[in-house]
């Protein structure tokens, strides 16, 4: 048998404390502390805690070639089939089932050209099941005052970097419609569910926001898309994926949006109800759950990274990237007369079973949505200069 070790591995020594009665009994602290080794690998779902000679045995086991295990089988025979079982060892032609599945999972994270930091970052920042509304509840950290309570005053909201006699004042210059449009522009938390969204209305958004515009091609294997939005590299590798659920002429449901063609691709239905996937993805935020329709923004890591391979700012050229696709749509929503929010506080697992993503291929990085805003403000939105809602 000829084994290495998984492309990306880190090493984390982590310190738990538990409440010890004894030692609180006997004068101390209170406090139990353990020290735990930690192996964190992204084409792992989990982290793996490892013993003193597992760890050793990582260090001596390299990521490259396949080496012969038997030297390690005649020494550390169990250490040896721990690792493998647990995917940070990987055996070349092993037929067992879980460990062929490490390898296929440590081979796609090879071939996607992963900054490792980012990889790890991406894999194990993944949310599922949460309802984070819940539990900004059950904290007592739903309002800005109750921020201030908790965690007491935030950092300046201004800073000051000369003294005030050294400032260059500019001209505050008259509103023009730009502005105007500008103004207008919240994040919408009160939808009107029971209207439904005009098709053409929800084709236009779809339009501005995530069609191609122009093409250059470049061969038959190698074109490049022009958008109303920029994107690292010109290369547009976030996909947008669909949670419609009130808009005219389109069934309730998953899609997948073709920016060339301008269609939608029906995907199959989640497991859960419609309304109930939609909450999930959004982590329980039921203000945006509403939405006539929801985006989910996932780039597919390997369009981008085929330019910037192993690059340190890869993965953040496609943060930014959701973001201003998400500041395009909200212009475009306010401009069409409609609401529109962003959050990047998703269930990511979630949204990758019920759209059948790999996380590490095409997994989610946000989710944006719009609809018509409701009539009134149930939930309270950020709109102090009144440009939404006019103050009485």
């Amino acid at each position: 048998m000829r084994i290495r070790r998984c492309a990306i591995v880190y090493l984390e020594p982590r310190e738990d404390a538990a409440f010890d009665l004894d030692s609180l009994l006997n004068g101390g602290a209170g406090i139990r502390r353990r020290l735990r080794w930690l192996a964190l690998a992204p084409h792992l779902a989990a982290e793996i805690e490892v013993d003193t000679a597992q760890r050793e045995l990582l260090g001596r086991i390299g990521p490259g070639a396949w080496t012969d295990a038997a030297p390690w089988l005649a020494e550390q025979a169990d250490t040896l089939a721990r690792l493998l079982d647990c995917g940070l060892l990987l055996s070349e032609d092993d037929g067992d089932e879980v460990r062929a599945a490490h390898r296929a999972g440590d081979e796609a994270l090879r071939s996607g050209h992963w900054w490792p930091p980012a990889a790890l970052a991406h894999r194990l920042g993944r949310w599922q099941g949460l309802d984070s509304a819940a539990a900004m509840d059950a904290a007592e950290m739903s309002t800005a005052a109750d921020l201030r309570r908790q965690l007491g005053a935030p950092p300046p909201h201004a800073i000051e970097r000369a003294p005030a006699d050294a400032r260059l004042p500019l001209p505050r210059l008259d509103d023009g419609e730009f502005e105007r449009l500008l103004a207008r522009r919240a994040t919408c938390r009160n939808f009107d569910a029971a209207r439904a969204l005009p098709y053409e209305l929800f084709a236009r958004m779809l339009q501005r926001v995530f069609a191609a515009q122009a093409q250059v091609r470049i061969s038959d294997d190698t074109v490049f898309l022009k958008k109303h939005t920029p994107s690292g590299g010109g290369l547009h590798a976030t996909e947008a994926y669909l949670i419609v659920q009130n808009v005219e002429g389109v069934a309730p449901g998953l899609y997948h949006y073709h920016p060339v063609e301008h269609a939608l691709e029906p995907l199959p239905a989640p497991a859960a109800p419609l309304a109930e996937f939609a909450a999930q993805a959004v982590a329980g935020q039921h203000w945006f759950a509403d939405a006539h329709a929801l985006v989910v923004l996932a780039p597919r890591y390997a369009r981008s990274f085929w330019k910037y391979r192993q690059h340190a700012k890869a993965y953040r050229a496609l943060v930014l990237d959701v973001g201003h696709l998400s500041q395009t749509a909200y212009l475009s929503a306010t401009e069409l007369g409609l609401g529109a929010f962003v959050t990047s506080a998703i269930n990511e697992i979630d949204i990758e079973q019920g759209f059948g993503l790999d996380p590490l291929a095409d997994g989610p990085l946000a989710v944006c949505g719009f609809g018509w805003r409701g009539e009134r403000m149930r939930t309270s939105e950020f709109d102090p200069a009144g440009g939404v809602w006019p103050r009485d």
